[in-house]
């Protein structure tokens, strides 16, 4: 089956809404190779995370369910390794699957169906994130604060930068030893690889070399700025939790951060770049499926807030961009679909089947139909079970509405066909009452709410006690270490020179066969 199932390449950047992308409309920003992606692929205009945080978002992308169904909560939680991921079913379908970069796994497995992991994650896999619903008041002294928009500006080198570098350096290698397999008859099958980066993720820093891409008298400012009264109770409480209202940025301070995180997506665009070059090179471009794609979005000051943790469009609303041109034609899509959506999606492009006998069913359906220009789904679901929230929050994305629910807060309502800035809430608006009375019964059919709470509380309150104890004495990583056999790498004395140097190399030569196994002729 080999020859007609596809590679799939993931380019998955952190943090970036797909407002800061000129395939989905921004004039400023400089991103060349996701550009072509998009002038040659198909655009997903309206495609979401299934929860606005880093884990709940990836658990929920690889598993195809929303973060309910996999107790993925918050950063912390613990996807379990009987969790089915797209990995797993790739995996049994004959690929090889790949993870380098960041996917914030949390607890013992760190592969959850992935072959290999190339580099070990940026943030920690233990539980030591856990939000606090007990004590809504208390704020986490891990969690943001605004020093990443106060100190925003230009640097040498940080954390995210080294990070990042190994990440896509580690991605391109691989696709050169793929290539080289190949040509030696090792290892024939299809490749799944994700290069999921950490980048524009906060802090905002980012060398000369990409700050001095944009001017500072060119990078737009927020579009709405809203008072700490003038927000709704979920943006108060996010707005407390990162401290914006206690030491609120100047103007020039949210400058320098945008300014900053442009660069740091024209910082991701190169890597990307680099990685896309190295299929090329090797030679796999051709039967590779291209998808890019974010966890979430960045408020980036919008409505006063910053990051991500609230269902507007700045902060839930992802790229999504499927390149293949030999399979499908460039288009662009306007329903609304979800990361959810990418698990099928995969299985089918893997199997030819739309759906299978799948040990376990998935939330999400697939993207297929919409890739060859049919007709597919329009509706997505969402939900938010972390920091600055002391109940469940749910949106259901469906048309031109979006409907945002908790029972702790009042409802909203936007028609964001006429109101994309999500600036009139409609749930009060007697003209409006069918719709809104119609999504409310989506949220009933689809959520226990009331249990969903409780399922948090006693989770947070288990895991933090799991923390307490396993960091008393001596502690046990869970931290994913990537192994690296230097006996087997360059040149060492038990290999054969001419062999290896062959093997090396790619395209493959043949063997001289008068040639001696000492120094190189």
């Amino acid at each position: 089956m080999h020859a007609t199932q596809p590679n799939l390449l993931v380019l998955m950047a952190d943090q970036l809404t797909p407002f800061a992308l000129g395939a989905y409309g921004h004039r400023l920003t400089k991103t060349p190779h996701i550009d072509t992606l998009a002038r040659e692929g198909v655009v997903f205009e309206s495609a979401y995370c299934a929860s606005p945080l880093c884990a709940p978002s990836r658990f929920a992308f690889m598993a195809g369910k929303l973060p309910s169904a996999i107790g993925a909560f918050d950063n912390a939680a613990e996807l379990p390794a009987q969790t089915l991921t797209f990995a797993h079913y790739l995996r049994a379908a004959g690929y090889r699957t790949v993870l380098s970069g960041k996917m914030h796994f949390c607890g013992p497995d760190q592969l959850h169906g992935f072959e290999e992991r190339l580099t070990t994650d940026i943030y920690p896999a233990d539980f030591g994130w856990v939000p606090d619903w007990d004590h809504p008041d208390v704020r986490p002294s891990w969690y943001h604060n605004m020093s990443s928009v106060t100190d925003a500006g230009t640097c040498v080198r940080t954390n995210q930068l080294d990070f990042d570098d190994e990440v896509a350096f580690c991605a391109k290698q691989k696709l050169y030893d793929i290539a080289r397999e190949r040509e030696a008859g090792i290892d024939d099958r299809p490749f799944c690889m994700v290069v999921s980066l950490t980048h524009p993720h906060d802090p905002y820093a980012i060398p000369r070399e990409y700050w001095d891409l944009y001017r500072d008298d060119e990078i737009d400012m927020p579009a709405v700025s809203l008072s700490h009264d003038e927000s709704d109770p979920h943006s108060k409480r996010v707005r407390a939790v990162c401290e914006i209202d206690r030491t609120p940025p100047t103007p020039q301070q949210v400058r320098n951060a945008r300014h900053a995180y442009y660069g740091a997506v024209s910082y991701v665009d190169a890597q990307f770049g680099a990685v896309l070059d190295a299929l090329r090179s090797t030679g796999l471009a051709e039967n590779t499926v291209i998808v890019v794609t974010s966890d979430h979005g960045d408020m980036l000051g919008e409505r006063g807030l910053w990051y991500k943790m609230t269902f507007f469009e700045n902060a839930c609303r992802v790229p999504l961009i499927v390149h293949a041109p030999q399979r499908f034609a460039a288009a662009r899509v306007k329903a609304s679909v979800s990361h959810i959506d990418l698990l099928p999606t995969f299985v089918e492009l893997a199997s030819g089947e739309p759906r299978g006998s799948w040990p376990d069913p998935v939330d999400g359906s697939s993207l297929i139909p919409h890739l060859r220009g049919e007709d597919g789904h329009d509706e997505v679901f969402g939900e938010y079970l972390a920091e600055g929230a002391i109940a469940p929050v749910v949106m259901i994305r469906q048309g031109r509405y979006k409907y945002i629910h908790s029972p702790a807060d009042p409802d909203q309502l936007f028609d964001l066909a006429d109101d994309p800035r999500e600036l009139h809430n409609l749930a009060s608006d007697p003209g409006s009452a069918r719709v809104l009375d119609a999504f409310r019964a989506r949220v009933l059919q689809r959520w226990d709410l009331a249990r969903l709470r409780e399922q948090v509380l006693v989770s947070q309150r288990r895991r933090r006690f799991h923390y307490e104890a396993t960091t008393q004495g001596k502690i046990a990583s869970w931290d994913w270490q990537p192994f690296s056999d230097a006996s087997r790498r360059f040149m060492r004395n038990h290999l054969e020179l001419d062999t290896l140097e062959a093997m090396a190399r790619l395209p493959r030569v043949a063997l001289n066969p008068t040639a001696s196994h000492g120094e190189p002729q």
